[in-house]
């Protein structure tokens, strides 16, 4: 063998020997086309699980619908649903009425899931930096999440005021800010401890723990905190259309329901529940896909 050549079957354990193997075509080729097939997979695996927990929640209402015996003046099934917005004569008009109402909830949504987000990783930074900080904001967090949200409403919106976007921003950011915070704080405490030394050794001291080992460590977390955020934000949104901004899908849900429009209740409940369903879906490729480019796979769900 010449001393140009190679050997990619046996490459050799030193930098240098590394550094030859990458500048090798073949070997690059090999190792890229290696992780296209598996994202293919990921992604594969994650859009079929979206659509075995779709077929599930279709079959779930069809079953409530045509076994509880509720009178179908008032339970309307998938198929009624599907006609009242695609087949029915006044689709184009049903859907004109309904695709306003689920643009403004989506944008309530949004905003309740930023803020909530960003809180609680602001939060979670503050107490792997400080038990002080934690011990004093802790409590906080905690009674917010255990007072029912309806019984404190109509303090937030005497302070922040009926049908505003702070009010929108409060109610979101409180459902959302618990679960989210409790995974991010969990992934914070899960960095490796050799690498926390490694960093120690050398000078670092917690600000560069927490960059350096502690917040890419926390990856997987960080993206179990904005799966189970998504659900939790369109919640949130819908509590305050309802209590707050009477906009959305949570304000109109009240009105259809006492003017016996059961058809665009069912409707929309329909669409904001596929509407949750294809965010947390996305959510979820996402994070398979940064996941496995940063080597950080997680167990096949």
């Amino acid at each position: 063998m010449s001393k140009n050549t190679v050997d990619t079957a046996n490459p050799p354990a030193d930098p240098t020997g590394k550094l030859a193997l990458q500048a090798d075509p073949a070997a690059q080729a090999k190792l890229k086309a290696d992780r296209r097939r598996e994202l293919s997979r990921t992604i594969g695996r994650s859009v079929m699980n979206a659509v075995i927990t779709f077929a599930v929640v279709l079959l779930l209402w069809q079953a409530v619908v045509s076994l509880t015996g509720i009178s179908p003046y008032i339970a309307k099934g998938p198929a009624d649903v599907w006609a009242f917005l695609f087949t029915d004569e006044d689709a184009a008009a049903n859907r004109a009425q309904m695709m306003p109402l689920v643009g403004q909830t989506l944008i309530d949504s949004t905003i309740g899931f930023v803020f909530g987000m960003i809180t609680a990783i602001v939060l979670a930074v503050l107490f792997s930096l400080s038990k002080a900080v934690e011990a004093g904001v802790m409590p906080l967090v905690l009674l917010l999440r255990t007072i029912p949200l309806v019984s404190i409403a109509p303090v937030i919106i005497l302070i922040t005021g009926r049908g505003t976007v702070s009010s929108v921003a409060v109610i979101g950011t409180i459902v959302v800010l618990f679960p989210a915070l409790a995974s991010i704080l969990f992934g914070l405490s899960r960095a490796s401890q050799q690498s926390l030394d490694v960093v120690h050794v050398f000078g670092g001291g917690r600000l560069t723990l927490l960059r350096k080992v502690s917040l890419p460590g926390a990856g997987p977390s960080l993206f179990a905190a904005a799966r189970v955020s998504v659900p939790g934000a369109v919640t949130g949104a819908l509590l305050a259309e309802w209590l707050s901004t009477g906009q959305g899908i949570g304000g109109a849900i009240l009105k259809f329901n006492a003017q016996a429009q059961f058809t665009q209740l069912w409707a929309s409940i329909a669409l904001i529940t596929l509407i949750t369903l294809l965010l947390y879906n996305i959510v979820q490729i996402v994070e398979n896909i940064v996941l496995e480019r940063m080597g950080m796979t997680t167990a096949q769900r």
